[in-house]
């Protein structure tokens, strides 16, 4: 069956409830509503792209695929994660884009022996005493780009750097993992509340304190508005402007110029040279019709992860089988080098990118240098897998 016709029968709520042996029913729950809504669709299409690649088929099974809206909202997250597990008998549940969310669904998945593979969110919970053997993520541990930028600030010799996050488990993983790596000054440490748009306040106590840099995570249209309103104020030139997330392919065609000179930490960039990266970036431009983001390449890694391990086993029904094969990550990696730690969380590079623009007037990220190379998380070493 086509990706996009399972698509389409899931969103009516008609995929049958039988499984049969030659199949693998997988569950997407991302974010699809609200003004976030965009990070999801780059998960959603991420993911049907990477189905695609494996001609509608991973694994060479029979492929369904049920896409649900969490919004947001952790109980949403539930009901929906609820009528996967009982109702479509998914095998695999990806799509989870916040560590809220994740954390919600992390013992419900592994109660009803469903494997939990992460597209994104990376909570620290899940990576050390909490791992568990159902859960992978194919993205980070969240608090890894900001080591990465704090790494890349605490190289670079600056003196002190204002913080700001969104106020949720991420965000304070975030700027706890920034400060891991990043020894110098902290000047201040502030968390705007989740979907906030103003930042004249904040702006305010960034030209009182006057700092050397200032790093933030804000995603979505907190990023955008943050950004554009950090350079309406005059700041870009005089306070430089660091972060991850807050500027990205979702968020830059709606900041424009105002993130231009403004660097960034990823695991991944479109300019990237592998060949398996320079296919995905174009096959996607072409059947979507935009710019991919991280978001819409680890959810291709995702499906990518899964098609390699289905190979393997033949089957989503052998849970063991499947574990080890998916542990295996015998794929190859949008974003360069990909492994899996005890942990089931990757070992991989983050780059530094930085905003341009170009000759041709468009404003771009160009990858300017490896800042961690096969980079392991903080936690690993607290968890009891082997």
């Amino acid at each position: 069956m086509k990706l996009a016709k399972v698509l389409g029968a899931a969103t009516l709520g008609l995929v049958a409830s039988t499984a049969s042996a030659n199949e693998v029913r997988v569950g997407v729950v991302t974010t699809l509503s609200g003004p976030l809504a965009i990070l999801g669709q780059h998960v959603r299409d991420g993911f049907e792209l990477g189905v695609e690649a494996a001609d509608g088929r991973l694994g060479g099974l029979d492929t369904k695929v049920v896409v649900e809206d969490d919004q947001l909202k952790p109980e949403v997250a539930r009901q929906v994660a609820n009528k996967l597990f009982g109702l479509d008998k998914v095998q695999i549940m990806t799509g989870v884009i916040f560590s809220n969310v994740a954390m919600a669904l992390a013992k419900p998945a592994e109660d009803n022996n469903v494997f939990f593979i992460s597209p994104n969110a990376g909570p620290a919970a899940l990576a050390g005493k909490g791992c568990s053997a159902n859960f992978f993520a194919t993205a980070w541990q969240n608090d890894q780009p900001h080591e990465a930028m704090g790494a890349h600030l605490q190289q670079e010799g600056v003196k002190n750097v204002f913080l700001i996050a969104a106020n949720y488990t991420a965000g304070k993983e975030a700027l706890n993992g920034f400060k891991r790596a990043y020894k110098g000054e902290v000047s201040d440490e502030i968390y705007a509340a989740m979907n906030q748009l103003d930042f004249a306040a904040e702006i305010a106590q960034i030209q009182a304190v006057r700092p050397d840099a200032v790093y933030a995570f804000l995603s979505g249209g907190m990023g955008i508005n943050f950004v554009k309103q950090y350079s309406q104020a005059g700041l870009t030139d005089k306070i430089p402007l660091y972060s991850a997330f807050t500027i990205d392919a979702t968020t830059l065609p709606a900041i424009g110029e105002a993130a231009v000179g403004t660097y960034q930490t990823n695991l991944w960039n479109a300019d990237l040279p592998n060949d398996v990266n320079k296919q995905f970036v174009e096959r996607f431009r072409a059947k979507y019709g935009y710019e991919p983001s991280n978001f819409a390449a680890q959810s291709y890694d995702t499906a990518r992860l899964i098609d390699s391990a289905l190979r393997k086993t033949g089957t989503a029904d052998d849970r063991e089988a499947l574990m080890k094969a998916l542990r295996e990550a015998d794929f190859e990696s949008v974003r360069g080098p990909f492994s899996f730690n005890v942990n089931q969380f990757p070992i991989g590079n983050f780059y530094l990118t930085k905003v341009v623009k170009g000759d041709d007037g468009a404003i771009r990220q160009v990858t300017e240098k490896v800042v961690l190379e096969e980079a392991k998380d903080a936690y690993y070493t607290e968890c009891s897998m082997s």
